[in-house]
């Protein structure tokens, strides 16, 4: 399969994804120095989160399932939604870093955590999606994704065979059925 210009596959030569997350700390033009480093590393493409807040969590700082450790070295007593609100990468960005993508010859695409951002993700002509490994378990996200046609990659790495083999299923399934129609 292809994703941009680029074949991917056993016998295709590595295809090397650098990685973004929330290491813009909040600073556009971070973001976008990013992508140029990328693109001047050789990098064949850079990968984004696509969430807000809001999509990720609630707002509560009084449950302890919604406050990080206060034994974390880096994030003790914080709520996860203030971790969220830090770390995402505005939406009002994604089309200026697909564009500079573009401009620059990298692919940019992402993960996204709900069908909002995939719709995000579609309006920019996202070439491919990522799914997060603790999300392998969300599998309406993963039949959304596989409905778009685009090539998806599915981490594993917090998942169990059972969640793979699920996760797998239900995103061959989905685009077994898109191919029949």
């Amino acid at each position: 399969f292809s994703i941009g210009a680029h074949r991917v596959g056993p016998d295709a030569p590595p295809f090397v994804i650098a990685e973004m997350s929330g290491n813009h700390n909040g600073d556009l033009e971070r973001a976008r120095a990013i992508v140029r480093a990328a693109a001047e590393a050789g990098a064949h493409a850079v990968k984004m989160q696509t969430y807000t807040a809001d999509t990720m969590t609630i707002p509560v700082d009084d449950d302890p399932r919604f406050v990080v450790s206060p034994d974390h070295p880096l994030w003790g007593g914080r709520t996860l939604h203030s971790l969220y609100e830090e770390a995402h990468t505005p939406w009002a960005w994604h089309e200026e870093l697909f564009a500079l993508g573009a401009e620059l010859g990298i692919v940019v695409f992402s993960t996204p955590f709900d069908d909002a951002a995939v719709d995000l993700l579609e309006s920019l002509g996202a070439p491919a999606y990522k799914v997060a490994s603790l999300e392998l378990v969300d599998l309406p996200l993963i039949r959304r994704v596989a409905a778009t046609g685009k090539p998806g990659i599915l981490s594993t790495g917090a998942a169990v065979v059972s969640e793979i083999d699920e996760a797998a299923r239900a995103a061959i399934a989905r685009t077994v059925i898109i191919k029949l129609n």
